[in-house]
Parts: C-alpha cells; structure tokens; sequence
C-alpha cells in the first residue's frame, strides 16, 4: 500500500500525538517506558489517549523484558518507550531474547531533534547502529508529516511471521512539531504457504521406516502439539522440541514433546541413531556454547536432514498437510492425564518446591522460567498439572524472568503469573518487583536463594579451564554480602517471605497463590 493511499489528513497534533493515535488503530494497547527529556512530548501524547495504558519500568531491561512477556501472550505488540541510545542500550539483553523468540515489539526510541544532532550534545549516539542488531526493521522519522505512517509500517513490521523487533527512532522535533498527517493500519502480512515439495519430502522420510526425530519450535500451541504427535504415532517418529522455546501449552489434556537437553552429551544420545532429522520453524540443532574437544554440531552422522516449514511459514497448514500425507487423519493424539501430588514434606529443595507447587498449582497459570539450574523441578513437577502456558529463556541473556513475569501479567490480566527465579539472574532486573506492585499485578516470584552462578561454576569445568582456585570461585559466589530478597521486595511495597524450611515455603505459596496482587517467596535453597 502506497503512502498516498495510506495517509489522509485529520486535525492538527503534534506529531507524537499521530504516532500514539496510529499506534491504537492498528492495535498496539500498551507502552512499557522509562522515558527521558526527548520523549516528552510521547508522553504528553499518551496523556491524552486514554486508549493506550502506560507503564513504568525503573530500568529500560523491564521495559524491554516486559514487552517481550506482553508480546509472547497477546501475540501482537506492546510498544516500548526508551531515551535515546543510552537507553535502548540498557534495553538490548532483552530485546536480544525478544529477538531470538521471534516477539512482535514496537520500540519508540526517542533522539535529539533533527537540528542539534550536529553538536555532538553528550547523548548523542548511534541509535540506528545500536538499534539494528536486535531489529528486523529499524526507520528514522524524517518529520512530522512522517510519523505516523511510519507507526502504521512499525507495527506491520513487527507482525511480520512469526515476528520481530520494530524499532522506530523518533527526532524530538518531529514528535513535537505539528501535523495533520493520519496513517491507516497497514495489512498485515501472512505466513509463507505450505510448500508441498517440502510436505511430500517429509513424508517420504517419515514412512521410510528408519529412525525419525520431528525437531520443533516457535509458538508451541496444544493444537500443534497435537498434531505433531498424531504425525509421530502414525509414523514411529518422535517429537522433540528445541531446548528453549518462547512459549509451550502444556499440562493435563494436552500432547506432550521431549525437550532437547541443554549439555551437549546429553542432546547427542537423545537423537543418536537417528536417521532422518525433520526441522519444524527451526533449524539444526546445536549447544549453547562451544567447547574444547567437544561437539557443537548436534545432528548425528549420516543423518539426513528435512525442512517441513520455514520460521516464517504456516505451520499449522504444514502440520495438516503432513497428517494427511502420512494417513494419520484418524489418529488421536495421547493425552497428558491429569494428576496433583501430595503436599510434600521433608528437605526444601527445587525438587520439592516443584512438587509443592504442582500441589497447589491454580488453573489456567502462565509460568515463566528463569529458574537456572533449580527450575527443573517445578518443570518436572508440573507437566500433569491443569493446562497452563510455560514461556522459557529463549536467547540465553539472564535478567529476563521479573520483566517478563510483568508483561504477561498485562497481557493476560485474567491469569495466575507464576515467575521462577535464580537469585543471580533476578538480580540484573528487580526494578520489575516495583512495577508489579504499582501495577497491581497477579504475580507469585519464587526466587531459588542458592547464592551462587550456579551454571557457570558448572561450565567453568566443560569449558576446559583450570582447577578455579579462590580468587575464580569468588566471581560465581553471591554472598559477600548475603543478598536478602524478601527485604528486597518489602521495599518495594511487596509483600514477602524467606523460607528456609519446607513447611515454611509450603504455607508461603499457598497464602501467595490465594492473595490478589504480588508477592514474593525467597527460597533458600
């Protein structure tokens, strides 16, 4: 669509006032900021839309790490407000993850007006060159006539299958200057069709007979879940999915798919054997990191390898294709089959915390999981609980966990947030706690109190690096001074527990689960 046809002309407003206005009509409701004198009039902007809700976040990581959340529940975008390149840069670890998930963000980025940019004033930066790593699509408003079809392509953008990072850099004369510019939403675009080449290609694999292994991710839905597993019952291949995935529907009445371990040893016997690779909106499997005289290449050799669909394809119509090319048209899925444990008793470990949890785990939940090397009980725990939404760390840059918790909760106002945490990783964005309380959110943080970088004291060995001696082990410890997350969140107007006992975390999580509003539960594991 041209910008002619696009544009009309409405009343005079500045030109941030169109931006906020386009931003409504094409669908964007909330904007997480932390904005900065450039911003300003944004600000006054959203003041007078009282369509679109705006958030505060202390740090611009709960910005970005919220909109990340929002984005991966709603499924279309939250935009973000952040102050120049200073401040998009303290924003980037969580775009990064937003990025690597495939989240529809609009980020606003404010910049010095048009005409001071030449003075080199001490916040002028790059924004374009900080923006483009984590961005699909970056635009500069060149004016004020400008601005709101340049909204209308940053959401359209943003929306783009499966999704992406829109960042759109707004001069602040540009946002203040007036205009009666009024940008209509822009289509959006539509997955990729199913390539039928690609469908016929898998199926022959499939029905060959030899070991067949259907690697999948994306926006991990019951639906599709399903019908992966109806592909695998009729063919003999198994259903796996990649390590970290943006988002899993998961629990009672659902399919369920073997996660692709995270060390490499164990990801290599899961698909040895394995003679046909089928890749589902992803690509060949790899770990994390390398490693002296390890593998990093994951697909076995002499495995062959098959894309059934692009990240930006149409899964769902790939997925019913290949069902009916494999005859599993009268296929039912298996199950997961409801089931609560007892309240459990003994020693307070992320075991038993993942089985106190599964107990008392509330309907229709949304979990987020930055829980490290602890969360791994309450995934465990929870895999026959009522059906609940599980969203993961998927670009590996911690401090995404609290910020993401918030966004979900926005998203989905309706639902239980459920936000695991490791003490360390907590720690790069706790500012979030402050705007839950401000929000009024319906979050429960458990925060796994192991006073350490539990992980890298496990992968300072896998790396190959020498025996740590004090000086090394004393960069992984966390607690000279001891952290205390419960006052932590107490001055942040949350209530909250430490429970060093069992018995004391079982009576936290349940007065927690039952109480409107956020709280915070400091596990000391």
């Amino acid at each position: 669509m041209s910008d002619e046809k696009n544009q009309v002309q409405g009343k005079d407003k500045s030109g941030a006032e169109s931006l906020v206005e386009t931003l409504v009509d094409a669908g964007v409701e909330v904007c997480f900021a932390n904005p900065g004198t450039s911003e300003m009039h944004f600000v006054a902007a959203l003041d007078n839309n009282p369509q679109m809700r705006c958030v505060l976040g202390l740090f611009e990581g709960v910005v970005t790490g919220a909109a990340d959340g929002y984005g991966r529940m709603k499924g279309s975008p939250a935009a973000t407000l952040t102050h120049l390149g200073p401040g998009l840069g303290n924003g980037l670890a969580n775009l990064h993850n937003a990025k690597k998930a495939r989240t529809p963000v609009v980020n606003v980025i404010g910049d010095h007006a048009t005409f001071h940019r030449k003075y080199d004033a001490p916040l002028t930066s790059d924004v374009e060159g900080i923006a483009k790593p984590i961005s699909g699509w970056v635009k500069v408003s060149q004016s004020a006539d400008d601005v709101a079809q340049d909204g209308a392509e940053a959401v359209q953008a943003s929306m783009a299958p499966p999704g992406q990072v829109a960042s759109l850099i707004l001069p602040a004369d540009t946002a203040w200057n007036r205009t009666t510019a009024v940008a209509k939403p822009l289509p959006l675009k539509q997955p990729a069709p199913v390539n039928t080449d690609n469908v016929d290609d898998t199926a022959r694999a499939l029905k060959s007979g030899e070991p067949c292994v259907m690697l999948i991710n994306g926006i991990l839905t019951a639906e599709r879940l399903a019908m992966a597993d109806r592909v695998a019952q009729a063919t003999g291949a198994r259903v796996v999915t990649d390590t970290f995935v943006s988002r899993s529907q998961r629990g009672a009445g659902r399919a369920e798919a073997m996660r692709l371990p995270y060390f490499g040893e164990q990801a290599a016997e899961v698909l040895k054997g394995t003679k046909h690779l089928i890749l589902i909106s992803t690509q060949p499997p790899i770990t994390f990191f390398a490693y002296p005289d390890k593998p990093n290449w994951l697909t076995p050799e002499g495995c062959e390898l098959h894309t059934l669909v692009e990240r930006d394809g149409d899964i769902d119509g790939a997925l019913e294709a290949l069902i009916d090319a494999v005859g599993a048209q009268t296929v039912q899925p298996n199950l997961v089959e409801f089931a609560r444990p007892d309240m459990p008793k003994g020693e307070l470990n992320p075991q038993s915390i993942g089985q106190s949890l599964a107990h008392l785990f509330p309907e229709n939940a949304i979990v987020v999981d930055e829980g490290g090397t602890c969360g791994g009980g309450c995934t465990a725990a929870t895999r026959t609980s009522a059906p609940h939404d599980w969203l993961m760390l998927t670009g590996g840059s911690i401090g995404y966990g609290l910020p993401a918790a918030t966004g979900a909760a926005i998203a989905c106002p309706g639902r239980q947030v459920i936000s695991l945490n490791g003490d360390g990783s907590a720690m790069y964005t706790l500012q979030a706690l402050w705007t839950q309380v401000r929000e009024n959110l319906n979050i429960t943080t458990i925060i796994f109190a192991n006073r350490k970088y539990a992980i890298l004291q496990v992968e300072f060995g896998r790396v190959g690096a020498h025996n740590p001696g004090p000086k090394a082990m004393s960069m992984l410890d966390l607690t000279k001074p001891e952290l205390n997350w419960a006052s932590l969140a107490e001055g942040m107007g949350m209530p909250a527990w430490r429970a060093t006992s069992l018995e004391q975390f079982n009576k936290a999580l349940k007065a927690s689960l039952e109480t409107q509003g956020p709280s915070l539960i400091e596990a000391m594991v």
